[in-house]
């Protein structure tokens, strides 16, 4: 099952440039969607050359694909733009961390026999392939580090898919840095809207379900879909994309991650050939609302105040659960407040919305393990006062002096009366050996929408992980300029030049 916070939003977010002046919303962007005065990129000439094809009924998904079609980039609030650069730099970081990690390896190799047609790059090393198996590698890497971006609704991991597809359709079907944004921003509100209409149904189902239609929207947007085939784009992902939440705790959490990417590329290509499914897919008894949803199928299109990616992009300051942050911090904020060694601590208790359990090994004997125990989360963070990018380090998730304080990470059995406003929000008491309580609360992390998400916090990410990938100290400066620029690219493909260099 999704699992939400309480829906927090200031009104004004993302409405009003720097300078006060007040942006177009959602709701007039869409109602005015086809008017004139804009310079139409390749993929709108592509789409509006094309747009008299016949559409298949009039369904929800071609009502839907409809609106994200008739975005423009003139149309976006600068922090919507702004937050689709921070995705693409987060997203390549996660993946440079990513890049040596088994699971990453196996598929990389696996698409590299199967060749093909040389689309697109997997990153870091130019080796071309398909664009649906460079945009699979791509997320792979990214997804296995479990250090990109969630949404805070959801948990689901949008900006991987988003980059890992859109990039490698850039590749193919060519397009500018401000085609690849508009499709990040669209793909991204395309799996946030479906992703509510799920929210509340069939439990057991991973995020990575909703995924598929972020990389098939920006996948299509991309290759200049008309309204109808991007309608078809939607229901093939509505029918191919799975997923168990199970499959959290192994490797299999980034193979649905990738399988996303894969899947909405895919579909996106299909697609754009020709191949066809039912209109009504997505509205339905028996469709995919029907079968999965427990929301509302009528709010999948119309109004809005903002973009989601605006109001619910969180990206990662540290590896690991997403749903863990604010219980992090909130543990730093208390191991500061104490100032006691490990010894001296009784007991560290945690709460938060919905929490019943302490969840994760207390002895990780794996990446896995490690960004999936919050007890190491919460012990590592009130030892070291800290929770950073050297906590997904085998020296720190494997040190056994950890364990004893590990042990004393429990549930709070009178947790305190908070009114949390996010689904990650948490609270940490820590009971000293003395007696002594001290307690900090945090609503929502660092690096997520409703505090703010500061473009020093994604650099610094990107100059910490993309070492990893090989790059030079200048080719890491360089593709990171690129990216804070790349509303002025004139091919968005010119990115990869740097990463494969």
């Amino acid at each position: 099952m999704f699992h939400r916070g309480e829906d927090f939003y200031e009104p004004s977010l993302g409405r009003r440039g720097s300078e006060g002046n007040v942006m177009l919303t959602r709701r007039r962007v869409l109602q005015g969607m086809l008017g004139a005065g804009a310079v139409l990129s390749v993929a709108e000439r592509s789409r509006a050359a094309r747009q008299d094809d016949p559409p298949s009924g009039g369904g929800l998904a071609l009502r839907l694909a409809r609106e994200l079609n008739g975005v423009r980039f003139e149309d976006l609030p600068p922090l919507a733009v702004e937050h689709a650069k921070m995705i693409v730099a987060s997203t390549l970081a996660s993946a440079a961390r990513g890049r040596d990690l088994e699971p990453a390896n196996i598929v990389r190799d696996l698409a590299r026999e199967h060749a093909g047609r040389p689309d697109a790059a997997i990153w870091f090393d130019g080796v071309r392939v398909p664009a649906h198996e460079a945009a699979r590698v791509n997320a792979m890497m990214s997804d296995a580090a479990a250090s990109d971006d969630s949404d805070i609704r959801n948990t689901a991991h949008y900006g991987t898919a988003l980059t890992a597809a859109g990039m490698a359709m850039a590749e193919r079907a060519g397009g500018t840095g401000r085609d690849l944004l508009t499709a990040i921003v669209v793909g991204y509100e395309a799996a946030g809207r479906l992703g509510d209409a799920r929210a509340g149904g069939r439990g057991g189902i991973h995020a990575s379900q909703i995924v598929g239609f972020a990389s098939a929207v920006a996948g299509g947007r991309m290759l200049g879909l008309t309204d109808a085939q991007m309608a078809h784009a939607i229901g093939l992902a509505a029918f191919t994309m799975g997923g168990l939440s199970l499959g959290t705790f192994s490797w299999a959490r980034q193979y649905m991650g990738a399988n996303a990417a894969f899947t909405g590329a895919y579909a996106a290509l299909a697609a754009s050939r020709g191949y066809t499914v039912n209109a009504d897919v997505l509205e339905p008894p028996r469709g995919w609302i029907g079968v999965y949803g427990g929301g509302d199928a009528a709010a999948v299109t119309g109004d809005g105040e903002a973009w989601d990616i605006e109001r619910y992009l969180a990206i990662k300051l540290w590896p690991g659960a997403h749903p863990f942050s604010g219980t992090v911090e909130a543990a730093v904020n208390a191991g500061r407040m104490a100032s006691v060694p490990s010894d001296g601590i009784e007991a560290i208790l945690v709460a938060g919305p919905n929490r019943t359990t302490v969840g994760g090994s207390r002895r990780p004997a794996s990446y896995t393990d490690g960004i999936t125990s919050l007890p190491y989360f919460v012990a590592s963070a009130v030892v070291d006062g800290e929770f950073s990018w050297v906590h997904g380090t085998p020296e720190k998730m494997f040190d056994p002096a950890l364990h004893p304080l590990m042990d004393r990470v429990m549930l709070d059995p009178l947790p305190p009366d908070v009114r949390y406003e996010w689904g990650w929000g948490g609270t940490v008491t820590i009971v000293t050996r003395s007696g002594a309580r001290f307690t900090s609360t945090v609503q929502a992390p660092r690096g997520s929408a409703p505090r703010g998400i500061e473009w020093s916090d994604v650099d610094a990410k990107y100059r910490e992980l993309m070492p990893s990938a090989g790059l030079s100290t200048d080719g890491i400066e360089r593709s990171l300029e690129w990216i804070h620029g790349m509303d002025r690219a004139e091919r968005a493909s010119e990115l990869i030049d740097v990463l494969v260099a």
